[in-house]
């Protein structure tokens, strides 16, 4: 089966050492922490324009400014139908007051979290979003030294999956 393939973009917002998480509501019922971001539209004019509607819709600041891409995942999930092209990228300049107001209704709730306490918040997001940006954290490279991440995940549903292989370049 050729999978659908999605371009997503993802977000590094920090602010006085924090690091801005969103709360998502999956369609389990479930809930987990991951930074902001999501699904780049056909209708967005670029990645970073469609990254920054995202962080507006999720998060209520509004991005004047990225550096990027930081790193870049790539997963496959070929029994699901799906693969997915997600760059992350760091806002440089922003403002406004955190508020959600998530048209799609999976943000509900988000939070500037201190360094320490974000490792415990992403233990229940999906790895291929938890370990490219705990690498991050713990090493910091500029965007002159992006790293690929790809995974390949295996299973039915998000709900019964297995991360088979995991590379990084």
């Amino acid at each position: 089966m050729v999978p659908t393939q999605m371009t997503v973009a993802g977000a590094v917002v920090e602010r006085d050492g924090d690091l801005l998480l969103v709360r998502n509501r999956r369609r389990n019922g479930a809930h987990d922490w991951s930074t902001p971001g999501g699904v780049v539209d056909p209708t967005d004019a670029s990645l970073i324009d469609g990254l920054a509607r995202e962080v507006h819709e999720e998060t209520g600041l509004r991005v004047e400014s990225w550096i990027g891409p930081l790193y870049r995942v790539e997963a496959i999930a070929l029994d699901m139908g799906w693969g997915m092209q997600c760059e992350v990228h760091q806002a440089v300049a922003f403002e406004g007051e955190v508020v959600v107001e998530d048209p799609d209704g999976i943000v509900v709730d988000a939070s500037f979290v201190a360094a320490a306490d974000v490792p415990v918040l992403l233990e229940d997001c999906f790895r291929w979003v938890r370990d490219p940006l705990a690498a991050w954290l713990a090493e910091r490279w500029s965007p002159d030294a992006s790293r690929t991440f790809t995974y390949e995940i295996r299973g039915t549903s998000l709900a019964n999956f297995e991360v088979v292989s995991v590379s990084v370049e």
